[in-house]
């Protein structure tokens, strides 16, 4: 099945290890972004993963490329043009240190990208699924347009359409992120987000959950899921993250919608963080993925739960994991024990 997705490609510049930034000269230069990351995970899960962007014509914007290729997405729908690609800092926390990004990405090639300039309906021909972020519509008045445009094509193509919320306070205010992103929802099939994302995106808040202990009643989500389906979603899937220190944190999420008679929560991890950065993708990829495989909503939970839980092992932005590996813990193997 053909999956297309759309957003912003950095280059991520991260220290050793749980080095401080610039506390030595070495800095490891991968790439990622939100609607990337996606795109590689279904890419190795076997989809046709197609990757829109703009990038510039120059050495970076041609490295950024190959490596998507090199997971397998299909890079032929990116725009060519520009002179900055974006560039983010990512230094790894450590107990009670946090973890902090740096962005530089302002006048970034996508940022500048000009009404028009995809022609949607030749992108998305053929797809099953679009999926895009808030980071991208963060980015300014041409890709929030083209964020527009582009799911309200694909939902009058009948092509099933996901928004993952994604809040991003260095890119933007609540009340732009509301005002960019509530007119949209009526051409979103499944919405992804985390409590914090709901209020911030949306201006709706979750009441009764303790973050802190990551203690999670289902029937709390019921009121805001049942909020945000009237805007237009069928599917609302959010996430918990109980941040014990930067290097041990519980995660599980639940789903809910207007198909569904009950809130479901899937399993919750201990999850011992090498790299947290993309956990958010590595669930949303999850669940595109187990739905399109026509995959039961508690399956699908418990599958898109398990792909984030295992992106927190992963270093980068990609989630190198297999269908195999997600569903073995999954099924509840999560000793770690070697596989021979």
């Amino acid at each position: 099945m053909r999956v297309v997705t759309f957003g912003e490609i950095m280059l991520r510049l991260s220290p050793p290890g749980s080095e401080r930034l610039l506390q030595s000269p070495a800095l490891s230069a991968t790439f990622g972004g939100a609607e990337a990351n996606v795109a590689v995970s279904l890419a190795h899960w076997g989809f046709e993963s197609v990757y829109v962007s703009r990038v510039p014509p120059h050495a970076l914007g041609d490295a950024a490329i190959r490596a998507l290729r090199a997971e397998g997405v299909q890079t032929a729908a990116i725009l060519r043009g520009g002179t900055r690609l974006g560039i983010y800092f990512a230094e790894n926390g450590a107990g009670q240190r946090p973890s902090t990004v740096v962005y530089d990405r302002t006048y970034s090639a996508i940022s500048e990208i000009e009404p028009g300039a995809i022609d949607w309906g030749q992108v998305l021909d053929g797809a099953a699924w679009f999926h895009v972020s808030g980071v991208t519509a963060a980015l300014g008045a041409g890709p929030a347009n083209a964020v527009a445009a582009a799911l309200a094509v694909a939902r009058g193509a009948g092509i099933r359409t996901s928004l993952d919320l994604n809040y991003r306070r260095k890119l933007w205010s609540e009340s732009q992120a509301q005002a960019t992103l509530r007119p949209v929802m009526k051409n979103v099939n499944v919405v992804f987000a985390n409590e914090e994302d709901l209020q911030t995106s949306l201006g709706f808040h979750v009441g009764g959950i303790d973050v802190r202990t990551g203690r999670v009643d289902p029937a709390a989500y019921r009121d805001v899921i049942s909020r945000v389906c009237e805007l237009g979603p069928e599917l609302v899937a959010i996430t918990l993250r109980e941040s014990i220190s930067a290097s041990d944190n519980g995660w599980t999420a639940v789903l809910g919608g207007t198909q569904l008679n009950e809130v479901l929560q899937g399993p919750r991890y201990d999850v011992r963080v090498v790299d947290r950065i993309g956990a958010g993708d590595a669930f949303a990829a999850g669940m595109i993925y187990a739905l399109l495989t026509g995959r039961e909503p508690l399956d699908a939970i418990r599958f898109a739960v398990a792909a984030g839980a295992l992106k927190h092992t992963v270093p980068g932005d990609f989630n190198r994991v297999s269908v195999e590996e997600v569903d073995r813990l999954a099924r509840g193997d999560g000793s770690g024990r070697v596989q021979r």
